[in-house]
């Protein structure tokens, strides 16, 4: 697993008796868009918890850069330029999209009450430039004209732009992205699947646990699955199709 972005090597999490991930090794190459897929259950979010620290590991290790980050809290790996969304996107519904995207740039100088009463100007520059870049990045996801809008108004897919908007602001390395297409309407799935294209042109990283299978086979290389807790496939598109044991655990888990 050398020179990759993350490496999780031998990961395990149990919850009482059920292994949800179990034994779990995967890489994620610099610069790929790197699919994970498997049946309801198979341990998919938890592994992505366990990667952005919401919770730790029984067993193994997880590295990003080469540096350890498993056990370690969400807002340092979230500074280490690890980033993540959610299956069901969290904005502040009563703040406007403009406000939600310019709350995400780390160690801001006007959250510390002092700075506002002996270097305003400094806040206040710094709020500037933080304003400037929440309006680029909401110009590039396509939501600028919405930005005095409250985020709780947004669609669903709008929402998960935003999501996407937030992150972006710290310009991180790699983006794990939890169901991007789920309760996206068509139009807006086609606008997020360009931006992640674009994105990833520019150089970022993305993990993506998706049920979409169009667009897991048209995105991603290369492509995990998971079944059970472990991995059962790692490899290309038309392998994942042709596997004996991917069809097995999705077929499985449609008779269930």
């Amino acid at each position: 697993m050398t020179g990759s972005l993350l490496e999780v090597a031998n990961v395990a999490r149990r919850f009482g008796e059920l292994r949800a991930v179990d034994g779990v090794s995967l890489s994620v190459p610099p610069g790929k868009i790197v699919g994970l897929i498997g049946p309801n259950g198979a341990g998919k979010s938890t592994l992505f918890n366990l990667i952005a620290g919401s919770l730790k590991p029984d067993q193994g290790e997880i590295r990003f850069e080469g540096k350890r980050i498993d056990g370690q809290s969400p807002d340092r790996i979230f500074r280490a330029g690890l980033a993540r969304t959610f299956q069901i996107p969290r904005p502040f519904p009563q703040m406007t999209v403009l406000e939600n995207v310019m709350l995400a740039p780390i160690d801001q100088r006007g959250e510390r009450f002092w700075n506002n009463w002996i270097r305003p100007g400094s806040v206040q520059a710094q709020e500037r430039r933080a304003r400037e870049r929440a309006m680029e990045v909401l110009g590039f996801t396509g939501l600028a004209a919405k930005s005095a809008d409250l985020a709780g108004q947004l669609s669903g897919g709008q929402q998960k732009l935003l999501e996407l908007a937030r992150i972006l602001m710290i310009e991180p390395r790699l983006i794990l992205l939890d169901e991007p297409a789920a309760g996206v309407n068509p139009a807006l799935l086609d606008t997020l699947i360009e931006k992640i294209i674009a994105l990833n042109q520019r150089g970022m990283t993305f993990l993506i646990i998706e049920h979409n299978m169009d667009m897991v086979m048209n995105l991603c290389r290369p492509i995990v699955v998971l079944a059970q807790g472990k991995v059962i496939f790692e490899g290309e598109a038309d392998g994942v199709r042709a596997d004996p044991r991917v069809l097995d655990a999705y077929l499985g888990d449609v008779a269930a």
